[in-house]
């Protein structure tokens, strides 16, 4: 992937953009298919959806009826001294009125219940459809585009649908009814107005552009100070480990003189249109009175007419500016549009099959625990054309414990999560209890399995609701029971609040040590009947270490169990021992017999043990 970068260290510019940044463009025309597709979402709200359409078509017609009202009371009985008729015409206005913002609330209220839904709907099929994505998905989508989908560009529809919508329907729609009746009192005069009209849209239409192009630089420079802010928070000690406070601080302040730079560019434009905007509207109420009261002297219009039109000539204008708005803010819910629903009908890298069926679980009858797992002639690569597995072949038997082990990038994870059916093999068969994984649901599979990772993810909440999360039904004795079986349970129980205590945020209120503890608790808990441990031994202290090697007993006890490891004690009792390197098998069998062989075992064999001795 192409970058252009450029690197800053007090006076230098560091500017970072992917190709895949640049090819989200901020608009994108407007396209019917995509403006129906999303009122489809207000499906459930079809009334609502009906009643504020005819709300917004009355709306349009009853503002320029108000100015029309107005002007017409002016012209009418003021002018003319028709005291009498005065106070029925304020009534009849008051009236309008009234009716009119009843109307207007509850327009905005339709408007926002509409833009809810639909905002909930979509962001209820973002998530649900990243939920099942394979994890190829999250190695190739970065997390901030994902967040991005949900917030900033679902807002973006939730304002081109309760706003842009409705309000340019009230705005386009008080333009028509006002030409008209400009055209009905005086068609000489109307045709000055519309004379005037594509000016005005064309200073619109181009500093809207100016202003859009800086709006958007505005937002990227400022998201790229609240990157750099995040980051500078969360590397915090490796910043003053290495003394670069003052570096990162010239470094934050140059980011924060572009976004300034920006938006004073963007203030500057908008100081210049907007004058520009009323200076033409005086020049054409000058225009407009200079003819029309030229033809009212020569007694070929009424000065009744002068005044209705020159009132709803100013109303005719007005939406200019809005639509102009609205025109922008449509064309970048658009472009969100687009992301959201491209994200939404994303086909993931590999589906289940149609005719895919459960993992039986033989336990419900009475039968074995462990599962048989059989890789043959297995080959994978996360690109087709990049295998980082090659022609693997092995077999756990039920309650075996197969542990892989080789130099970092052997191959180890990538046998884990085959297993785990995260991912498919390129080629080769995988089955467990004989039954193809291409044939298995990945539900029932991972239901009847139990992960314990080296970096092991809490979720916000208590100590307990993490044990439970596979068995969010379990009784406090059954956690009890699973955290006491593991020798942990007075570890539990020592902290704050015991088994209540809140992890914090991804587990922070926990040591590491607690943390993987949690861990190994939700996996027994969970009764799986193949575990995989891929170093989830390598946090913890020799002692803690000690108890749960003791623990690890139980919880491997006849179940097929995979682990990658780095330190001896979780190696040695294997019954099977396989050693990789680039991808292949190079040696299998027992411990002691591939440390009597000498070969690359008997190497990495050497390796732990002075690594341990370095340790003690």
């Amino acid at each position: 992937m192409t970058r252009e970068t450029a690197v800053k260290d007090r006076n230098i510019t560091v500017v970072q953009k992917s190709r895949e940044e640049e090819e989200e463009a901020q608009f994108r025309p407007l396209q019917w298919s995509l403006i129906r597709r999303l009122f489809s979402y207000a499906a459930p709200i079809k009334g609502k959806v009906c009643w504020l359409l005819f709300i917004t078509i009355i709306r349009a017609i009853q503002l320029p009826a108000l100015v029309y009202v107005t002007s017409s009371i002016i012209s009418g009985p003021i002018a003319n001294g028709r005291l009498d008729d005065l106070p029925w015409a304020l009534l009849g206005y008051a009236a309008l009125a009234t009716v009119t913002e009843v109307m207007m609330r509850w327009r905005q209220r339709f408007a926002l219940e509409i833009g809810e839904t639909v905002v909930n709907r979509l962001r209820e099929q973002i998530f649900a459809k990243v939920q099942r994505q394979p994890m190829s998905f999250f190695n190739r989508v970065k997390l901030g585009r994902i967040i991005s989908r949900v917030t900033s560009d679902v807002e973006a529809l939730r304002a081109g649908i309760q706003n842009v919508f409705f309000v340019s329907i009230v705005q386009g729609g008080q333009m028509i009814v006002t030409a008209l009746v400009m055209m009905h009192r005086d068609f000489e005069l109307f045709l000055v107005v519309m004379a005037m009209a594509p000016i005005l849209w064309a200073i619109n239409r181009h500093f809207r552009g100016k202003l859009s192009r800086l709006t958007r630089a505005a937002q990227e420079s400022f998201s790229r100070v609240t990157a750099t802010l995040a980051e500078s928070v969360n590397g915090i000690r490796v910043t003053q480990g290495f003394v670069r406070q003052e570096t990162n601080a010239g470094f934050f302040r140059s980011l924060l003189a572009d976004h300034s730079r920006y938006n004073l560019a963007l203030a500057r434009t908008s100081g210049v249109l907007t004058p520009l905007l009323e200076l033409n509207s005086q020049f054409f109420v000058s225009i407009l009175l200079m003819y029309g009261g030229w033809r009212v002297f020569h007694g070929e219009m009424e000065i009744e007419s002068l005044i209705e039109v020159f009132f709803l000539s100013n109303f005719f204008f007005s939406p200019i500016l809005t639509l102009g708005n609205q025109y922008n803010q449509a064309l970048i819910a658009m472009a969100g549009a687009e992301r959201v629903f491209s994200m939404i009908d994303a086909k993931p890298d590999w589906e289940e099959a149609a005719d895919a069926k459960d993992l039986p679980d033989p336990r419900a009858t009475g039968g074995r625990t462990g599962a048989r797992v059989e890789l043959r002639n297995l080959s994978f690569g996360y690109q087709p054309d990049k295998l980082v597995l090659r022609e693997i072949t092995f077999t756990a038997e039920p309650g075996q414990t197969v542990a892989l082990v080789g130099h970092t990038g052997s191959g180890k994870s990538s046998i884990i999560n085959l297993v785990s059916k995260f991912y498919l093999p390129t080629a080769g068969e995988l089955l467990i209890d004989g039954h193809e994984v291409r044939t298995l649901t990945s539900r029932s599979l991972h239901r009847q399995m139990g992960m314990v990772q080296q970096q092991n993810f809490l979720f916000s909440g208590t100590v307990r609701e993490n044990i439970a999360l596979g068995r969010p039904d379990a009784t406090d004795a059954e956690i009890r029971g699973a955290a006491r079986r593991l020798d942990c349970l007075d570890i539990f129980e020592a902290l704050p609040n015991g088994l209540f205590t809140e992890v914090g945020e991804r587990g922070t209120a926990l040591s590491v040590g607690q943390r993987q503890l949690v861990c190994f608790t939700r996996a027994l808990l969970a009764d799986p009947r193949v575990v995989i441990l891929d170093e989830a031994t390598s946090s913890i202290d020799a002692l803690t270490e000690e108890r749960l090697q003791k623990a690890l007993v139980e919880l491997l006890r006849d179940r097929t169990s995979f682990i990658v490891a780095h330190r001896l004690s979780t190696i040695r009792h294997a019954d099977l021992v396989l050693v990789l390197d680039q991808g292949r098998i190079i040696e299998r069998g027992r411990h002691e017999t591939l440390v009597a062989a000498g070969g690359k075992y008997a190497e990495l064999y050497e390796q732990f043990v002075q690594m341990e001795a370095d340790d003690d």
